[in-house]
């Protein structure tokens, strides 16, 4: 658990890194902080910036989900179990070390320690790190995600969906109890992240998906909104 715990903050430092922001800024000029919905996450880009910035931005967002998420997994294996990795499959009770290193990645993201605490929801860094952390969570978390978003063009309803489905994907994969816990503590982040558009659902008021066009204005985010 001392290594899980250093892989952990580890996973909060590098998924912290707001590539969005990052990728707005080099392919438009645009600090997403300050248009659409102030957010740094593949949606908010896609409608600020264009489609090639917000391809970039999801691919960069889940790979360093994933990447870590591997990485974790075999140096864990390493230095604390001399080498098996099969120690760390999702049925055993050492499954935690590796769902402890998910929640820092979805943190890391949503509470970003270079933005003051602000980052994105959590959507594509946690399909990501799902891929690492057992690969089928992550096929069935695409699947419920663009079973909603494709005929609705909501992708608020198909994020939180997905999050909310997190802990069952890993109850019916056979993840014990024990690992289950930090990865609905992650479901909860990422909900709570969405708890904005969550209200716009409910009044009918959220916005459907669309890529920015070339010479379109792009919406200034208004002044004393939440971020």
């Amino acid at each position: 658990m001392t290594w899980a715990l250093v892989f952990t903050v580890g996973a909060y430092l590098v998924c912290g890194i707001p590539f969005g922001l990052i990728v707005a800024m080099a392919m438009g000029h645009v600090d997403v902080r300050t248009v659409g919905s102030g957010n740094i996450g593949t949606t908010n880009v896609a409608r600020s910036v264009g489609k090639g910035a917000a391809g970039l931005t999801l691919l960069l967002d889940a790979a360093k989900g994933l990447v870590w998420m591997l990485v974790a997994r075999w140096a864990i294996a390493a230095l604390a179990l001399s080498g098996d990795v099969a120690s760390l499959d999702h049925t055993t009770a050492n499954a935690v070390a590796l769902t402890c290193v998910f929640l820092g990645c979805i943190l890391g993201h949503v509470f970003s320690p270079y933005l003051r605490f602000h980052g994105g929801k959590g959507i594509a860094v946690g399909f990501g790190a799902a891929l690492g952390l057992y690969w089928p969570i992550g096929v069935g978390l695409l699947a419920l995600f663009l079973v909603l978003v494709i005929p609705t063009r909501y992708v608020s309803l198909g994020s939180v969906a997905a999050a909310a489905s997190l802990p069952v994907w890993c109850a019916v994969f056979g993840f014990p109890v024990v690992a289950i816990a930090p990865v609905a503590l992650a479901a909860v982040v990422v909900i709570w992240s969405h708890r904005e558009n969550v209200g716009r659902l409910v009044r009918g008021e959220e916005r459907r998906f669309s890529f920015h066009k070339k010479g379109e204005k792009v919406e200034a985010r208004p002044e004393g909104s939440e971020k």
